[in-house]
C-alpha cells in the first residue's frame, strides 16, 4: 500500500514523503479528518515505509519485500491485524475476545496496557520500527488516554505512534499536544467515483458523499440503504403526527446502537441537503427549512459523539424537527 495508491491527499502525502526521505519521522502524529478519506490507508503505508526491508534509496517502501506485504496485510481472523510484528493495530473492540472486555465506552486501558504499553518495552522484532495504529482514538477512555501520555510523549527509540481521528475536539488537550497533527480534507467528488468505480458500483452517489469514499460505498449499499430510506421515511411520518407523543411511540428506539443511529442521521443529513440544493433556486423558503434541519440533525449526531442517550437524541431531535 504505498502513497501512490492514497488518492486525493497529496498534501499529506508530500509531507509524509519528505519526513521518510530526510530522516525525520515524529514520533507521534494525528492524522485527523472526515471518515473515509484515506487516513488509515496513509497510516498503513507510512507503516510500511517504516518497517520495509529493502526501502528505496528515497527510504520509501519497496513494496514487495516480506516486510513490505505483512505490514498491509490483515489476518482474516480475529483480531484482524498486520501480520508483521511491528506493525501493531489498536482499536475498540479489537480484542475483545482476547482480553475478556466488549469495550462498549470506548478504547479500554486493559487494552492500552495490554497490547500497547507491554509491547512499547521492547524493541521492534526486526530492527527497523515499531509502529503503533490507533484507529478512532478520540474513542481512548480517559484511564486509557492517561495511560497513553508518556509513552506518547516519550517513546523509546524507533516507536512511532499515528493516531487517527475524525473527532479531534473529543480527544484530550494533553493527547492533541504530544502528536504532530496531519490534515486530511474531503476528498473531491471526481475522486470518490473514481473508487465507486473501481468497487464496480454506481458512481452516481459520489455527490451525496461529502467527500468520503468509506460513506460513498455505504451509500451504494442496497441494503443499507433500504434500511436508511427506511429511517427517513420513519422520520418524515413522526414530523407528520398529531403530537409529539404519537410521534416518539412510532419510533422504535429500544436498544438502538449509537453507532448504527449515526449512519442513519447522517443519511437523513444528506437527505435534507440535497433537498435544499434542488429547491434553492425555486423555493429559497423551503431550502432554507431542510437547512435548519439539517443544522439541526448534525448538532444530534454531535451529541451521540458525545455519548448521548440513542432514544432521548432522537426524541429531541423530533421535537426540533416539528418546530421546523
Amino acid at each position: 500500500m504505498s502513497f501512490d495508491q492514497l488518492l486525493g491527499q497529496p498534501v499529506a502525502v508530500r509531507i509524509l514523503t519528505l519526513a521518510l526521505q530526510r530522516g525525520h519521522v515524529h514520533h507521534a502524529y494525528r492524522f485527523e479528518g472526515p471518515a473515509g478519506v484515506g487516513k488509515e490507508r496513509a497510516a498503513f503505508a507510512l507503516a510500511q515505509a517504516l518497517v520495509c526491508s529493502e526501502p528505496t534509496s528515497e527510504r520509501l517502501a519497496c513494496g514487495s519485500c516480506s516486510a513490505c506485504r505483512r505490514a498491509v496485510t490483515l489476518s482474516p481472523d480475529e483480531p484482524c491485524v498486520p501480520g508483521h510484528p511491528d506493525v501493531i493495530l489498536v482499536a475498540r473492540g479489537l480484542y475483545s475476545k482476547t482480553l475478556g472486555k466488549s469495550e462498549s465506552n470506548g478504547i479500554s486501558v486493559q487494552q492500552i496496557r495490554e497490547v500497547v504499553l507491554n509491547r512499547a518495552g521492547y524493541s521492534p522484532h526486526e530492527g527497523r520500527a515499531l509502529v503503533f495504529i490507533i484507529r478512532d482514538a478520540h474513542e481512548l477512555t480517559l484511564q486509557a488516554a492517561n495511560a497513553l501520555l508518556k509513552t506518547l510523549e516519550e517513546p523509546p527509540p524507533a516507536t512511532h505512534f499515528i493516531l487517527l481521528t475524525d473527532s479531534p475536539g473529543r480527544m484530550l488537550d494533553t493527547i492533541r499536544s504530544r502528536t504532530l497533527a496531519l490534515r486530511f480534507g474531503p476528498l473531491p467528488d471526481a475522486v470518490v467515483a473514481r473508487i465507486l468505480e473501481a468497487n464496480g458500483v454506481d458512481a452516481g452517489v459520489a455527490r451525496f458523499a461529502g467527500g468520503s469514499a468509506a460513506r460513498a460505498l455505504e451509500l451504494s449499499d442496497v441494503e443499507l440503504s433500504e434500511r436508511r430510506a427506511e429511517f427517513v421515511e420513519n422520520i418524515k411520518r413522526a414530523l407528520q403526527a398529531p403530537d409529539l407523543g404519537s410521534a416518539i411511540s412510532g419510533l422504535d428506539l429500544r436498544n438502538k446502537d449509537r453507532r448504527e443511529l449515526r449512519q442513519e442521521l447522517a443519511f437523513l443529513g444528506h437527505s435534507l441537503a440535497e433537498r435544499a440544493r434542488v429547491v434553492v433556486s425555486k423555493d429559497p423558503a423551503s431550502a432554507e427549512k431542510a437547512a435548519r434541519r439539517y443544522a439541526a440533525v448534525s448538532e444530534s449526531m454531535e451529541a451521540l459523539e458525545q455519548n448521548a442517550s440513542p432514544a432521548l437524541t432522537v426524541e429531541s431531535l423530533i421535537a426540533t424537527l416539528r418546530r421546523g
